[in-house]
């Protein structure tokens, strides 16, 4: 199923697709008296459980967002510091991504990160690309304006290169432009942090996602957050713009 087309998932289902804004980071070691990088280190730790979680449950997808492109009005400081922590956090982490069959993809304009960084990501990509036990993808300098604008600018090019001619602008084409084109839409959106915005993440694909929000600071994210984000989900009809007796229907005849 391409990522533009509204899944047909019976109530109750495990989300295919987990996408998370890990929100929190800085006010949990405010809390502690610490510095903001403290927090940052503390939310690796728990990407790291949650990603293994994921992958645990049979979530084919995780998305993670790791650095908007709004991120960069942050402090310098704090601006090098996760870029710092970025590429540590790569070099540790990608054979063991490896060994445990995870496959690791990146959304976002990796233009404006190091030569260095940026040679990294592709390296992970390509040493898992055959991986398929989990995609865990990492939107990086990612924002949803971004994303679709770079989709009509791809588009555009292709219409003036004549190998788009006559051809409508539809939903289905945009998508096939995304930097998400490859992966089924996200089922599952969680926030952490208290705050109930998206934030310009993901803003096409989210479209029939359903949203959790809880105020968990992301280092204090865990299993059981992760498990009544997801029995959530389970409670919930996705109805796509059809009825209620529509779905049901459905359901049984599966």
């Amino acid at each position: 199923m391409s990522s533009h087309d509204a899944p047909s998932i019976p109530q109750g289902n495990l989300p295919r697709h987990i996408a998370i804004i890990m929100d929190g980071n800085g006010r949990w070691a405010e809390k502690r008296f610490m510095p903001r990088a403290f927090g940052h280190q503390a939310g690796v730790k728990t990407v790291r459980k949650t990603v293994e979680c994921c992958a645990n449950k049979g979530v084919e997808v995780l998305t993670l967002f790791a650095f908007s492109s709004e991120n960069w009005r942050r402090p310098e400081q704090e601006v090098s510091l996760l870029m710092s922590l970025f590429m540590s956090t790569l070099q540790r982490e990608i054979d063991k991504l490896d060994r445990n069959n995870i496959r690791l993809r990146f959304i976002g304009d990796q233009t404006a990160f190091p030569e260095k960084l940026q040679q990294k990501m592709a390296e992970g990509e390509a040493q898992t690309q055959a991986n398929t036990a989990l995609t865990l993808v990492i939107a990086a300098n990612y924002g949803g304006h971004w994303d679709m604008t770079q989709a009509c600018q791809q588009i555009h090019n292709k219409i003036m290169a004549g190998e788009l001619a006559n051809q409508p602008i539809t939903p289905q084409l945009i998508g096939q432009y995304l930097s998400t084109a490859d992966l089924p839409e996200p089922d599952l959106f969680i926030r952490t942090g208290g705050e109930q915005r998206v934030s310009n993440f993901m803003l096409w694909q989210l479209a029939y996602t359903e949203l959790y929000f809880t105020p968990t600071l992301w280092p204090d994210f865990d299993q059981e957050v992760l498990e009544q984000a997801i029995a959530s989900f389970k409670g919930r009809q996705r109805r796509f713009g059809h009825t209620g007796e529509q779905i049901l229907n459905q359901s049984v005849s599966l």
